[in-house]
């Protein structure tokens, strides 16, 4: 390795083979799961099979009553807002910097979403929750970005004083907890994504985790009409009569997902072990980088390591762009350091800066954010580069090679500033 920066013909830091993190991890044993499902049933219409196992299954590793699968994580946050009653002219209040999904299924249940600034590390910031609070103010949606766990203390004080439904998305977070509980049981629902690259993948799917009765026939209602709605909910409880159209959606998990899942479940805490030490490793690594900052993590949680995040400060490095130092990482071979994109603060989006075109006579169709309005997310989005976090002891020398392309661009950076 010469000294010269890639970028500027030196040879890369980082020689390993493309791809450096593949997710999720399957072997013999979750190939024959998957073929001995394909062989079992590839339509599964009410609660059997490897779909209540499944079910079964997440219900046991969370603690909840009842756990609900769906088609996806978007899915599963559009029913817990159906189950949580939320109405036209509801509003609910939510992080302003999360993935589009935490909140556009809102503008679907004629609600408005009201955005909240947050923290530097992303998560919602509860010193700013109460000013937002109007009487039309019906829930408080929290999301754990990048499986950071947020404050969720603080924020179940603030939503039982002011008796909001509290409301949990975890699909970044499977298997953190905050104060020895785990994310998604906090609130009255806690809803996850099962897509491809999640600490809990099935490649696609979701699933919405409740204490609540109620609350659970109103997800069945939404999202599993038919067979499974009138197996399961009372016969003496209201919703029974609209069983067989159930809210008129069909959004039921594929039982493959639902057979990849299950096999990953078994296996996630082992993979969250592996993760936290390779995290621990890169994060004092990278504190002693110039130019990079690691946000510590708050006593009494235990994250999922989705993403491990840096923040980037060009003033340490003479005012260096974060675009020209993240092009140099890039070429010393390390392809994983990546810039968010879609999981950005959601007021630079034109769902949020206007959304008439789509949603004609929304409530609040005149109620438009604009770049600047939240600048704590805002600053620390526009300098953040993350990693995704290996789990496997092998992988400690390719994480390493990471940490050392980071200081070959930052010990260089004056040769990027000519």
């Amino acid at each position: 390795m010469t000294n010269t920066l890639a970028l500027l013909g030196g040879e890369p830091v980082v020689s390993a083979g493309l791809p450096h993190f593949v997710w999720p991890p399957i072997d013999g044993a979750t190939e024959g799961k998957i073929l001995g499902q394909l062989r079992t049933a590839v339509s599964i219409p009410g609660r059997s099979g490897i779909v209540a196992e499944l079910e079964d299954a997440l219900q046991d590793y969370f603690g909840a009553r009842h756990a609900v699968t769906l088609s996806s994580g978007t899915s599963a946050l559009h029913a817990a807002y159906f189950a949580a009653r939320i109405k036209p002219g509801d509003e609910v209040i939510v992080p302003a910097w999360t993935f589009h999904a935490t909140a556009s299924p809102l503008f679907h249940l004629r609600a408005t979403p009201v955005l909240c600034e947050t923290g530097p590390d992303g998560n919602i910031d509860p010193t700013r929750v109460e000013e937002l609070i109007t009487p039309r103010t019906r829930a408080l949606m929290v999301t754990h970005l990048w499986g950071r766990p947020a404050a969720m203390l603080a924020l179940q004080g603030i939503a039982d004083a002011h008796g909001l439904a509290l409301l949990e998305d975890g699909s970044h977070a499977h298997g953190a907890s905050h104060s020895g509980k785990k994310i998604g049981t906090f609130g009255r629902a806690g809803a996850f994504s099962l897509n491809g690259p999640k600490p809990l993948s099935g490649g696609e799917g979701g699933f919405v985790l409740t204490d609540d009765d109620d609350t659970y026939y109103r997800l069945l209602t939404f999202a599993h009409y038919n067979k499974r709605a009138k197996s399961e909910i009372p016969e003496r409880h209201p919703l029974a009569r609209y069983a067989v159209t159930g809210a008129g959606l069909k959004l039921r998990i594929h039982p493959l997902a639902a057979a990849l899942a299950h096999d990953q479940l078994g296996h996630l805490d082992a993979y969250l072990a592996g993760r936290a030490g390779i995290a621990a490793y890169l994060a004092a690594e990278f504190a002693r980088i110039p130019g990079l900052e690691v946000i510590p993590m708050p006593d009494g949680v235990v994250p999922s390591w989705y993403g491990l995040t840096l923040v980037y400060h060009p003033e340490e490095l003479g005012g260096l762009g974060i675009e020209r130092f993240h092009q140099a990482l890039l070429a010393e071979g390390a392809a994983e350091f990546d810039r968010p994109g879609s999981t950005c603060p959601l007021n630079r989006l034109p769902l949020y800066q206007g959304p008439s075109l789509l949603f004609p006579g929304h409530p609040d169709a005149q109620r438009h954010y604009k770049a600047g309005d939240f600048p704590v997310a805002e600053h620390v989005h526009t300098h953040m580069i993350k990693l995704p976090v290996w789990h496997r002891e092998q992988d400690l020398e390719l994480a390493a090679s990471y940490v050392r392309a980071a200081v070959k661009v930052s010990d260089h950076h004056e040769e990027l500033l000519t």
